[in-house]
């Protein structure tokens, strides 16, 4: 049986949940969880994040959302529109949306659970994983339009801009 941070857990017996609540308890993350949803706070390279894991029953899938600590005013809500569209074009899996309601920009992915198995675990571990690399990889480009004045564009290109050599 699979362990995190040397306890072992019985996947075929765990809710997705306790799967996630294991992982985040092994990071000594901080979290919050209730009845479907376990919610934990982490700091990134750029700010911090906040992941929200439900499971979606219906279809036996993990369900995580991933917002970084900001906020987008009503009037630009287009502009945000345009260059999470042109984010979205880069990914694989998931897709960068915007919580209209508060004007939240965050990544969401789902992911069928495998029944009784020891790949619960990966899965879950996974799904983190993605969805703090996209948020960190695409943050950049959300600060270039919001406070650096640039367009969805431009602000896309300059985040995803690769270095090469040494200075």
């Amino acid at each position: 049986m699979p362990t995190v941070s040397g306890q072992t857990i019985n996947p075929s017996a765990a809710d997705p949940l306790d799967l996630v609540e294991a992982i985040v308890e092994s990071h000594e993350w901080p979290f919050d969880r209730s009845e479907g949803e376990l919610v934990v706070s982490i700091s990134g390279n750029w700010c911090d994040y906040h992941l929200c894991f439900s499971v979606l029953p219906e279809i036996n899938a993990l369900h995580v959302t991933c917002a970084p600590d900001l906020r987008v005013a009503q009037n630009r809500y287009g502009e945000i529109y345009e260059l999470l569209g042109r984010m979205n074009e880069r990914l694989v899996l998931g897709h960068f949306d915007l919580w209209s309601e508060d004007g939240v920009p965050l990544f969401r992915l789902s992911q069928f659970m495998p029944n009784h198995s020891e790949r619960c675990l990966l899965v879950a571990e996974h799904l983190i994983e993605i969805a703090l690399t996209e948020c960190e990889r695409f943050y950049p480009a959300l600060q270039f339009l919001l406070w650096g004045g640039m367009t969805p564009a431009d602000a896309l290109d300059g985040a995803l801009l690769e270095t090469q050599g040494t200075a």
